[in-house]
């Protein structure tokens, strides 16, 4: 429920749930529809999850199919995601969206790739301003930094149109880097 990493063997079963049992979740099943055949059964529907760590509630769809195997029935497969209708949405303002640009900028100044790495989502694309590869995972965006940052960049926004919908927000327009090595200024097209 809580992770987009597909567990398919013993070890990494264990790993999601050394981490998802910190929470101290209990779920209860709100609606199912149970199907049954010779030697399976699937249960499917909506159940919700409170974390004893901080009270927080996670509703999400589940699916479990199982299977009588070594004469006990045991999940053979399970699936679960948070509905994406059950989250909650994070307000942000038009001035806040233009404030993530100076956080992003910033990190720019610290000479870190790591530093400005993480600032992208965990599925991020990354269309550079200075290179024509893109961008689309954590170890490629650092490499793009490493080589970026060593121009000492500092962006200006010149001109930009910002949009606020749920659970997103979108910058798009021109921006200007001047180069701290050599005084160069690139202009560019940027969205975040």
């Amino acid at each position: 429920t809580v992770s987009d990493v597909p567990r398919t063997d013993y070890p990494g079963i264990v790993d999601y749930f050394t981490n998802f049992l910190k929470l101290e979740p209990q779920g209860k099943i709100e609606s199912g529809n149970v199907i049954v055949g010779t030697n399976w059964a699937q249960d499917a529907g909506i159940y919700e999850f409170t974390m004893g760590v901080n009270g927080a509630k996670v509703k999400g769809r589940y699916t479990f199919v199982y299977v009588f195997e070594d004469g006990e029935w045991k999940i053979s497969q399970h699936h679960s995601s948070v509905m994406p209708e059950g989250t909650k949405p994070q307000a942000i303002t038009e001035s806040e969206v233009k404030d993530l640009f100076q956080l992003w900028n910033k990190a720019l100044a610290t000479e870190d790739p790591d530093a400005v790495a993480k600032r992208y989502a965990s599925k991020a694309v990354l269309l550079p301003t200075v290179s024509d590869v893109p961008r689309t995972d954590y170890p490629g965006i650092v490499d793009y930094f490493t080589n970026f940052l060593k121009l000492e960049p500092q962006g200006k926004i010149e001109s930009g149109n910002v949009i606020v919908g749920t659970n997103w927000a979108q910058d798009a327009g021109i921006y200007e880097f001047t180069m701290g090595v050599n005084g160069a200024k690139v202009k560019g097209r940027y969205t975040f």
